[in-house]
């Protein structure tokens, strides 16, 4: 199992390199499948990834993500209002074949894993790009290591004893201290490259740390859901490690924050 997770680790981060630097449609490409297969993860937790629901939750997906290849993504918030008028209509005109909490998750799929996820590619896209966007994975994947390092060395309090047993607020502190330290050292490698109107090195670890933050509300909110429907994983996508969301637990809800710190540090619109 180990070796199995690790080959599989390897080749996600190879192709998460790959998709980041190439940019442009090709970013936008691999985060759109990965859109639809997060959503179509979350929807079969409610029985309706095969239903006009969800197929209106996938059209939307794709709909959003040519929205921002050809520049209309200032529309997005009337797009959701469209998307939730459809929605409901699935829900009134095939009444009683979805119930209420059906009907809701779709909506919540549209927003926390399609939207979300897109902000990775709308970060991507802006000028140096390529260097802010390491900061999701920098403040998801290093906090991640870190808190999993310092709870094992250090761990003795828990942190949610109910939701994530093994989760200590000593793992939170160290994971939170490792990513502003790679937070910092990126900054300090990239200082010389980029001509900011800030400081990396100072500015860089607190994202990172803010980023690790939300990091852990997005992991243990995504534990909660499946404990709430008693599933291990969302999917077996990726062996050894699940599916799309449980890989990407973090990095959605991560993504639109760090685009919204780089967007008010560089003047980009909203």
């Amino acid at each position: 199992m180990f070796k199995t997770r690790l080959l599989s680790g390897i080749i996600l981060v190879v192709a998460a390199a790959l998709t980041l630097y190439f940019g442009g449609i090709i970013t936008l490409a691999v985060m759109m499948i990965i859109s639809l297969i997060g959503a179509n993860e979350l929807l079969k937790i409610f029985q309706i990834e095969k239903s006009s629901m969800a197929v209106i939750v996938y059209c939307a997906t794709i709909l959003y993500y040519l929205m921002l290849f050809f520049g209309v993504g200032s529309w997005g918030f009337m797009f959701l209002i469209i998307s939730m008028i459809f929605i409901l209509g699935a829900y009134v005109f095939c009444y009683p074949k979805y119930n209420a909490n059906q009907m809701m998750a779709a909506f919540f799929s549209l927003i926390y894993v399609s939207i979300m996820l897109s902000y990775i590619y709308q970060l991507r896209i802006l000028q140096n790009g390529l260097e802010y966007v390491v900061l999701i994975f920098l403040a998801a994947w290093g906090t991640d290591t870190f808190a999993y390092c310092s709870g094992m060395l250090l761990g003795k309090h828990k942190m949610t004893p109910l939701l994530s047993p093994k989760k200590t607020v000593e793992g939170a502190v160290g994971g939170l201290i490792g990513s502003a330290l790679l937070g910092a050292l990126y900054g300090f490698f990239i200082a010389g490259h980029l001509r900011l109107d800030y400081n990396p090195i100072a500015i860089f670890p607190v994202i990172c740390v803010v980023g690790g933050i939300v990091s852990m509300i997005g992991d243990l909110a995504a534990s909660a859901i499946k404990r709430n429907f008693d599933i291990k994983d969302y999917g077996t996508l990726i062996p050894g490690h699940g599916g799309i969301l449980d890989r990407f637990d973090s990095i959605i809800i991560i993504a639109p924050i760090v685009y919204l710190i780089i967007a008010m540090l560089t003047g980009t619109t909203l």
